[in-house]
């Protein structure tokens, strides 16, 4: 009979598979000499056509651009909103409206996205009659429509990392008369910085991954990059995309990387500077 622990592995292993393996041989076949994505072209030695072909398509070119700026700036407006609703939720205590706020800044993150994309097309399209803003559909109501649910993500790991915040430093500080901003800006913002950067790269991948709001609020001429991904599968995957995707995969997994050991670093340092000061105060 197989042990308790043989089944965990078993179980992980089996688990592990079922995520990585179709994005493993996904990038195995962007290397494929065949035009037929499913069929390995054993006669012919593998091939980096695809990729070549890839970044000579102006089309996925100018869409990867335009995905990248939205989702760079979508982020940052987001982290900014929900830094700020974070610590007026973990900080502020009760105050009227405070039930209203919670839950405008958490529904977006239980909202169906048809619902988001519609109610927000439908938003931009009266404004335009009643005032001319925004003037047609393009990355401006894409970013707009896009900030108003990756700020919820980052609102909840700000406020999350806030509630197991040591309130003790920032009264020190206060103590020895530094000013409510000095504070924040020295010690509150050091210390909840990991959790922004956590946000931030999480706006950054939410933003950069949507199609369905993008399809509603994005005009003719702004196509996101999981646009024109989803529009050529629909009229049939070609190996070009299986290049694409691999491309994507290579740069989130290097980003993951380098914002890990960048926050490692920077726990290890807050750690240091805790131990010194103990060490002073002693």
């Amino acid at each position: 009979m197989m042990s308790r622990g043989r089944f965990r592995k078993t179980a992980l292993v089996v688990g592990l598979s079922f995520l990585y393996l179709p994005i493993l041989s996904m990038i195995v076949f962007s290397f494929n000499n065949s035009r037929l994505v499913t069929v390995w072209d054993a006669a012919h030695s593998p091939t980096l056509k695809w990729y070549s072909a890839l970044l000579s398509n102006g089309h996925i070119l100018d869409a990867a651009w335009l995905s990248i700026r939205i989702a760079a700036v979508t982020a940052t407006l987001s982290v900014v909103l929900g830094t700020v609703a974070g610590l007026v939720l973990a900080r502020f205590g009760p105050f009227r409206g405070r039930a209203l706020l919670a839950g405008l800044t958490t529904a977006p993150l239980v909202m169906p996205e048809v619902i988001t994309g519609l109610s927000m097309l439908l938003l931009f399209v009266a404004l335009e009659h009643a005032i001319g803003w925004p003037d047609g559909r393009g990355f401006v109501t894409i970013t707009i429509a896009h900030v108003t649910f990756c700020l919820s993500y980052v609102t909840v790991v700000v406020q999350s990392r806030l509630a197991g915040f040591d309130d003790s430093l920032e009264e020190a500080a206060l103590d020895l008369g530094a000013r409510p901003a000095r504070v924040f800006f020295s010690i509150t913002l050091p210390l909840i910085l990991p959790a922004i950067i956590s946000g931030w790269l999480l706006a950054f991948t939410l933003s950069w991954d949507d199609v369905v709001i993008s399809q509603f609020v994005a005009g003719p001429s702004a196509s996101t990059l999981p646009m024109v991904i989803f529009s050529k599968v629909r009229l049939g995957v070609s190996p070009d995309v299986n290049a694409l995707a691999s491309i994507m995969v290579a740069v989130v997994a290097l980003c993951v990387v380098c914002s890990t050991l960048w926050m490692r670093r920077l726990e290890r340092r807050r750690q240091l500077e805790e131990q010194m000061a103990r060490a002073a105060g002693g």
